[in-house]
């Protein structure tokens, strides 16, 4: 039911160009999911997503453990059919909000005991529960828990930590019982090669069908999230699909792939859209200014998107203005149409042996 094949490596870089094939439907990689944490991405819908050209998504199993139950979706046919979404979905495991509740979470060796961010109510996720929760959503990859470590952090903790992910790893594939949903192990190690190193020998003894890079993002300056993300990825098998977790700026993107990595996820599109943020060629431009009252081109006069195609740039300044909730929307098909017309850019530059070439976009 799942796949994953390398169809062909660039010349010059460690970039690669794959196919992903999931029981509903083919990931074209390197490609970019994008995050619809409660069962939707906000502010479009399916056949926006659809018309995009969207493969794969990526939604949230704590918040939808929390709200509205992974036994209420399960019994509603689940995820796919529950969201109206066809393609392929993939769960992450709630590790990086558990970590984000501060406070609010306890970390043991059995799992990690929090309380809802909504009622205040107390819970339990152990690594079998996490599998369990995936399962019953349906999603095409799960992943398994594992515990997000907040940078800086000392050598010690991470060690332990670290260490901890392995063994509930190995619980986590203990527990499946699905067939036709794949689980990828994940990577943890803050910012040490060894300990990266460790981890990645550890997890690449257990019959993962991928393998997912966490811990980076967080913080760290941009020279250590470059220089760890790609010593990470040239530890990972060859022949399984590489995903790096979080991290989206285009630029990171692109040197991300062309350190060897499959599958991308990051809320910054849909976040930036809301707040009148696009992405564009020519550099990143914010609606709301003055500059664009009175200004007739597009967001972006090389995109076809469906906003590009058909409102102006004073028009989109005067719905954000106006606070009308299609500004939203138009922002955010924008923004995601940028972020897969950048996949397949650098798709096409992977097949044409010229991936390390600088894109004719401003980052």
């Amino acid at each position: 039911m799942f796949s994953f094949t390398v169809l062909k490596k660039d010349a010059t870089t460690k970039a690669r160009l794959g196919r992903l094939v999931t029981a509903h439907g083919v990931v074209e990689t390197p490609a970019f999911m994008p995050v619809g944490t409660q069962g939707s991405v906000k502010a479009l819908s399916p056949r926006d997503l659809e018309e995009i050209g969207c493969q794969m998504i990526l939604a949230n199993t704590y918040h939808l453990y929390l709200r509205p139950g992974a036994e209420v979706i399960r019994e509603l046919g689940g995820l796919h059919r529950f969201m109206g979404w066809e393609g392929s979905i993939l769960t992450d495991s709630g590790g990086y909000q558990v970590f984000s509740l501060g406070a609010l979470r306890k970390i043991t060796e059995e799992g990690v005991h929090f309380r809802s961010h909504l009622d205040g109510s107390s819970h339990l996720l152990t690594p079998e529960k996490v599998v369990q929760i995936q399962e019953d959503l349906g999603s095409d990859i799960a992943m398994v828990l594992d515990e997000c470590i907040p940078h800086p952090a000392t050598r010690d903790y991470v060690g332990a930590s670290t260490g901890r992910t392995v063994r509930w790893a190995e619980r986590s594939l203990k527990a499946c019982k699905r067939s036709d949903q794949a689980l990828f192990g994940i990577i943890q190690g803050g910012m040490y090669e060894d300990l990266r190193t460790e981890c990645v020998k550890e997890m690449t003894r257990l019959p993962f069908d991928g393998f997912a890079v966490g811990g980076l993002g967080v913080g760290e300056e941009e020279a250590t999230l470059s220089s760890i993300g790609a010593f990470t990825a040239g530890l990972l098998p060859e022949d399984r699909p590489r995903y790096l977790m979080g991290v989206g700026r285009p630029e990171d993107l692109i040197f991300a792939v062309r350190s060897g990595y499959d599958l991308f996820d990051c809320v910054l599109p849909t976040r930036n859209a809301r707040t009148g943020t696009l992405f564009t060629s020519k550099g990143k431009i914010n609606i709301k200014r003055a500059e664009f009252t009175n200004d007739p081109r597009p967001a972006d006069e090389s995109c076809s998107c469906y906003c590009c195609r058909h409102f102006s740039r004073a028009y989109l300044r005067h719905l954000y203005l106006a606070g009308e909730i299609l500004a939203a929307q138009l922002h955010t098909i924008h923004n995601i149409h940028f972020y897969h017309r950048l996949m397949e850019k650098l798709r096409q530059l992977i097949r044409e042996n010229r991936a390390e070439e600088t894109l004719d976009i401003v980052l």
